[in-house]
């Protein structure tokens, strides 16, 4: 297995491999004849304009533009053929869209693109705050029924609070800081929440900690660890202390990240997010010592397996995410120093004292 990154014609060809999967409409798969979800689909488009797909990525975003219903959400599953799979409405699939889009933008499409999607950027995150609970927290869902689901979940609320900091600067360049000072309030409530949690979670054993929670209990998840980092709540010293707390417990040395505690399994994504996460508060050496340690996963067309099992050494599941891929391209491009990737997943804008919009 290979110590260091793969190489650019290596990332090209993984690009390649999503491109190869898209459907005519634009939408991303998460595999070649499988389903489509939102927030799979962003990842991918921006490993697509990483690597100059620039007429795919922008087919890709003409889809969402397309596709969005009138509550500003997207349905949780589409088929290959354009058909609902699940109508549910995630509030974190809707608001990962402004990432997408300030990243998109970032790679140099230029003001047009950011008119063109700021009414989806607009509605999507609209949406996403009406399932805000008097906590701060973000419900997780509204049901096919139109019923809101309270249930917060950490990782997704983490997400969503990345999401709402890049509709901030969206809207900014829009010229609407109105806009952008209800959503910076929304994520400070949100980011809020999100510390309180971590700092009655945050110990170096491995015990549960019996302090009440207002987010689903996940702990056995990596996502739930790392990703509040990866979403800009946790940084310097909290976000050191949260990696050491739980590094042993996930970590598979040279092999990458499991993606439940107490399970065999370890996932190229999950691994590929925690370098995404390590590289956006500057620790660029064990970024790309996880970014290799997942290389058993590709394949030489440059697609890679979701997973693989450790006790028997096998695929599981026995599929080649696009997505898996997409984490991967992204998180060499930051560790590299990738201008628009490194705004987006490095946090380098504005924080919130300076763009004074808490008042």
């Amino acid at each position: 297995m290979s110590q260091s990154l793969p190489s650019p014609v290596e990332v090209k060809a993984t690009a390649d491999s999503i491109a190869l999967v898209q459907l005519p409409g634009g939408a991303v798969p998460w595999e070649d004849g499988g389903h489509v979800d939102v927030w799979d689909h962003v990842e991918c488009l921006m490993a697509l304009d990483v690597r100059g797909h620039r007429t795919r990525a922008r087919a890709g975003y003409e889809w969402l533009k397309r596709e969005q219903r009138a509550d500003g959400s997207w349905a949780a599953r589409y088929a290959s053929d354009g058909s609902v799979l699940d109508a549910t409405a995630e509030s974190n699939h809707a608001a990962y869209v402004a990432v997408g889009v300030l990243h998109h933008w970032l790679s140099g499409y230029g003001d047009e693109c950011l008119e063109m999607m700021w009414p989806t950027v607009r509605r999507a995150l609209d949406f996403v705050l009406g399932l805000a609970n008097p906590d701060g927290t973000i419900g997780w869902a509204r049901s096919p029924e139109g019923s809101p689901d309270p249930a917060a979940l950490l990782t997704g609320c983490s997400s969503i609070h990345h999401a709402l900091r890049c509709g901030v600067r969206i809207a900014l360049v829009m010229g609407r800081p109105d806009i952008a000072g209800e959503w910076e309030r929304a994520a400070h409530r949100l980011a809020e929440a999100i510390t309180a949690h971590c700092a009655g979670a945050s110990v170096t054993s491995f015990a549960k900690v019996p302090t009440p929670s207002v987010f689903i209990d996940r702990d056995r998840y990596s996502m739930d660890w790392y990703y509040p980092v990866l979403g800009g709540v946790l940084r310097d010293k909290d976000a050191d202390e949260r990696f050491a707390a739980r590094w042993e417990r996930f970590v598979v040395p040279g092999k990458g990240i499991r993606c439940v505690d107490d399970r065999p399994w370890v996932t190229g994504a999950e691994t590929c997010e925690l370098a995404l996460a390590l590289a956006g508060v500057g620790d660029l050496e064990r970024a790309t010592e996880m970014v290799a340690a997942m290389q058993h996963l590709r394949e030489q067309d440059g697609s890679y397996w979701t997973g693989l099992v450790l006790e028997d050494g096998k695929r599981w599941p026995v599929e080649r995410s696009t997505w898996t891929g997409a984490a991967m391209v992204l998180a060499v491009d930051l560790i590299q120093g990738g201008k628009a990737t490194g705004e987006v997943f490095g946090h380098r804008w504005a924080e919130d004292d300076d763009l004074g919009l808490l008042a």
